[in-house]
């Protein structure tokens, strides 16, 4: 394959799209040329790929301040005002790109449009990576009991002019964007679907890695506890698991480890209000250290993973190459990562088929180890980042033969 120019652009916070991006950006370093281009909203220090590219242009952007109560009707129109300045350094940013005479671009989400506004101006011919949809735009929020106390200003927000015109201009930025894009790969077959319902437009998939070599299993028995990961949002499900372990007997309740990279305070609240009234213990964890979460994944009695519509979930992948017996609610793109029975449990969103699935690996250790070991087996012969970066390749040269 020859050498590809690629310019890699994103504009992201941490999670699982930033470490798809950190992976593709010191992979594809190896074999082509790699710059990237990414703004200083961007959370530049988790999953640094801008220490493994060959070069790195950093541009400056800074969203006017928000204003506080009682002034916070006036938000959504600083936000058009900052949506408007994320244009210009768009199209500043597209007519760099264009004047390097990249081969091609690699197009990753922006936090504040998901389809980022670059497409719009590039002339380079751009593959645009689509980790998911702006979701709160498209699907409804879970139930919450803070929502419910404020029934008021939700009324508001159905009525408000300036509210609405903000979310008419991401929704219609977002789909602009997207399809301007030279090609769209996805990452699994669930977020292929949605994007072709939204954006009428077909996209390849191109299903992430996991590094199986930095998720090692313990040689030490497993301890009791369960874990389970994400960014601390009523969209991850801890409820559901904390529910899940509300059902089982008290005398034999595991705790609930949760390690988050980023947390909701009313979440939080709301997640501590549930595990005491259900008499569930939770350690929950912020921003650890990425040999703590593997550790984690090693010792835990198994890994419980329930997000709601998850376009996929590195998640699953991480807990599976850590040989940890692993349930997952079987919807989204997790069902596409996990065999049911032969690499974890796959189980309806219900409290009460979890805790079923919970108790039956901790009273079955000989099949939950199993489960285990075919996991971690399943994912080193299917899920690697090298067959990952092939496909990538492969998608690249034909967007650049497009052109």
């Amino acid at each position: 394959m020859n050498d590809l120019r690629i310019a890699l652009y994103h504009n992201l916070h941490s999670g699982g799209a930033k470490r798809v991006v950190e992976e593709q950006a010191r992979r594809l370093s190896a074999a082509h040329t790699v710059h990237v281009y990414s703004t200083s909203a961007a959370d530049l220090a988790f999953a640094r790929d801008t220490a493994n590219a060959a070069s790195v242009s950093i541009l400056q952007y800074r969203t006017l301040p928000f204003a506080p109560s009682p002034f916070g009707r006036f938000n959504p129109a600083l936000w058009l005002i900052n949506l408007a300045r994320l244009d210009a350094l768009a199209r500043q940013t597209a007519k760099m790109i264009d004047d390097a005479n990249f081969d091609v671009a690699l197009v990753h989400p922006c936090q504040m449009t998901q389809a980022p506004l670059v497409l719009r101006y590039l002339k380079t011919p751009s593959l645009y990576y689509c980790h998911e949809l702006p979701r709160k735009l498209y699907e409804p929020d879970p139930a919450r009991p803070q929502s419910r106390r404020r029934q008021f200003r939700r009324t508001l927000d159905r009525i408000d002019p300036l509210l609405k015109s903000w979310e008419w201009r991401i929704k219609y930025l977002d789909r602009a964007s997207a399809q301007r894009a030279t090609r769209i790969a996805s990452n699994s077959k669930f977020t292929s679907g949605n994007i072709q319902a939204a954006y009428a437009r077909s996209s390849q998939v191109c299903y992430p890695g996991v590094d199986a070599g930095a998720f090692q299993p313990s040689p030490r028995a497993r301890e009791s506890f369960v874990l389970s990961v994400g960014a601390l949002t009523p969209s991850k499900g801890f409820d559901w698991i904390i529910r899940a372990l509300g059902e089982l007997p008290s005398a034999t309740r595991p705790p609930l480890v949760l390690i988050c990279n980023y947390q909701e305070a009313d979440e939080r609240n709301y997640l501590n209000e549930l595990a005491e009234r259900l008499q569930v213990q939770v350690d929950f964890r912020v921003g650890v250290t990425e040999a703590e979460l593997q550790d984690a994944y090693a010792r835990a009695r198994c890994v419980v993973y329930a997000p709601i519509r998850e376009p996929l979930g590195l998640v699953a992948l991480e807990a599976m190459a850590a040989g940890a017996p692993l349930i997952g609610v079987a919807e989204g793109g997790v069902a596409e990562t996990i065999i049911d029975n032969v690499t974890g449990l796959l189980v309806p969103r219900d409290p009460s088929a979890i805790a079923q699935a919970i108790d039956q690996l901790g009273t079955r250790q000989e099949f939950a180890r199993q489960l285990g070991e075919q996991a971690r087996e399943h994912v080193r012969e299917h899920w690697t980042w090298e067959q990952h970066i092939t496909s990538v390749e492969n998608i690249l040269t034909e967007t650049e033969e497009s052109k």
